[in-house]
């Protein structure tokens, strides 16, 4: 009996980890149209200060690549990174966070090419939702404002951020991460954010912190710190006590508070589409986990 309850504590410890982890994410979109550095210099700062936290308070990110694959993954991480700075800054938050919670989509149609994984019928429902809440929001990018400048570059940024995003979850299965430490994750989050950090900074200089440089040295700190180096932490913490679905489902917070922020701090208020695009992807991820869910229950009866 107790060691029934401690398992059920250890578990809703897990699931706190991961809705605070999920909940730090999503003041991304936020965060970053509070600098008022170039975007290239925030992407610079934010992942040059998550490496270093990631080294700081984690061993397991201070570990040498074991493979060449890992290093194609750190690159693909990388570039997803620096894609979700660049699309924050030119479309609204809404948009870059639900565009690029497309990545299931390319997940599932690149999952059987390189994993040798089988596309089941149920994947189908799943790719057509995706697939149509992704034409609700380029069917109209939306008017440029003070937050989000060049909504229509803004959204495809977006969208090959959800591609780089895909091809960064591929890989960590490709490498064989596993959900007990959360190792190769970290070392992985913590080489692409180094990667980052020194492809913008020749494009980063020179650095000025402006009018307001106590302003922007708490923005980047908490960007860099707390949104990515600490949540990630968090997600290696818990997520060996969770089952897979219901990661996904908890990692669904990210796209539904993100906008929240954005309009609480900036009063961004994203279009009739975009939220109803962002509304049927958020649908059709939900259903694949719940289905994914349904299918081990059966399996293991």
């Amino acid at each position: 009996m107790q060691a029934e309850a401690g398992a059920r504590l250890g578990a809703a410890k897990s699931r706190v980890w991961i809705v605070l982890a999920a909940v730090l994410f999503s003041t991304g979109g936020a965060a970053v149209k509070m600098s008022s550095l170039a975007p290239v210099q925030v992407a610079c700062v934010r992942s040059g200060l998550a490496a270093i936290a990631l080294l700081v308070f984690s061993r397991h990110a201070r570990r040498r690549p074991t493979s060449f694959r890992e290093l194609l993954v750190a690159v693909a991480f990388a570039a997803t990174m620096l894609l979700f700075v660049l699309s924050s800054r030119m479309t609204t938050a809404a948009n870059a966070v639900f565009l690029q919670a497309t990545a299931p989509l390319y997940v599932l149609i690149l999952g059987p090419l390189v994993l040798r994984e089988r596309l089941r019928t149920r994947d189908l429902a799943t790719l057509l939702g995706m697939a149509v809440g992704m034409a609700l929001f380029l069917a109209v990018p939306g008017e440029a404002r003070a937050t989000a400048v060049r909504p229509a570059l803004g959204n495809t940024l977006a969208i090959v951020a959800g591609f780089t995003w895909a091809v960064s979850i591929i890989g960590l299965r490709w490498i064989g991460t596993t959900n007990e430490d959360g190792g190769a994750t970290l070392m992985v989050a913590m080489l692409g954010n180094a990667l980052v950090a020194l492809v913008a900074l020749p494009f980063a200089l020179p650095l000025s912190l402006g009018a307001e440089p106590v302003r922007e040295v708490l923005v980047l700190g908490w960007l860099g710190v707390f949104q990515i180096g600490v949540a990630y932490l968090l997600v290696a913490k818990g997520i060996g006590g969770v089952p897979a679905f219901e990661v996904s489902l908890l990692f669904l917070v990210e796209p539904v508070f993100n906008p929240i922020w954005a309009w609480w701090i900036h009063g961004e208020r994203p279009g009739g589409l975009a939220l109803l695009g962002g509304c049927v992807i958020l649908a059709a991820a939900t259903h694949s986990a719940l289905a994914a869910r349904n299918e081990a229950r059966a399996q293991s009866t």
